[in-house]
């Protein structure tokens, strides 16, 4: 029976096909966000596992979590631009990834993708003009004697606003990062952020020009007293 609280189909999958193979390794999934005051934004997604053997890489070819075919379609909706998806493997530590680059129109469309269906995205303006925002991360039950604490996910976000509270694990300015072990996730994690958005996306490039110019101009003014 299914549990009753699921992650993300397209993680959820990639954790089942290590519990039914029992591979006692490193699995990663890291998730980066750009997202802009009007909800819209872009993502991109790197997971990657070790496969140590000829017959364990079929059994992950037919469950296709590193077919970018069977990716895109976790992806694709009319709220999604996929800009890129690439599947390839590092010899250098037996590793295989797939990377998922992708814009959406805004994040709460991503509830409705395949590989977002129980994240429960939200994203809601208070009524000071403060965006409240919030993704679910859903428990995983493991078993078999595989170590939990081996599996890492990542999610990184880039605000374009002033952060007013959040629970991130790190933070850089306008950037908000969290990291769970596997064993850390418990019942369930939600990351959530309250930031007060700029009234742009980004800032125009004219006004990096048009600072620069007035600062060259200064400079140019003081020289020219200086020197009288």
């Amino acid at each position: 029976m299914a549990p009753k609280n699921k992650t993300s189909l397209l993680i959820k999958k990639v954790f089942l096909f290590v519990l039914l193979l029992q591979i006692y390794g490193c699995l990663d999934y890291y998730q980066e966000v750009k997202l802009y005051p009007d909800g819209s934004g872009y993502m991109k997604i790197d997971y990657w596992m070790k496969i140590m053997s000829n017959e364990r890489k079929m059994v992950i070819d037919d469950i296709g979590i590193f077919n970018p075919d069977s990716i895109k379609s976790q992806f694709n909706s009319p709220y999604t631009t996929l800009e890129n998806v690439v599947v390839y493997s590092d010899t250098t530590d037996s590793t295989t990834h797939a990377v998922i680059d992708f814009s959406f129109t805004h994040i709460d469309s991503l509830n409705k993708t395949k590989a977002f269906s129980d994240s429960k995205f939200s994203f809601v303006k208070n009524a000071s003009g403060q965006i409240i925002f919030s993704q679910f991360i859903s428990p995983i039950a493991t078993g078999f004697g595989i170590d939990a604490s081996s599996f890492n996910v990542n999610y990184v976000y880039n605000f374009s606003g002033d952060i007013v509270t959040h629970n991130a694990h790190k933070s850089s300015g306008r950037k908000l990062s969290w990291e769970y072990k596997l064993s850390e996730i418990g019942g369930g994690k939600t990351i959530s952020v309250t930031f007060r958005p700029f009234k742009l996306k980004e800032t125009p490039l004219w006004i990096y020009y048009l600072s620069g110019a007035v600062l060259l101009l200064v400079l140019i003014f003081l020289f020219k007293k200086k020197k009288s």
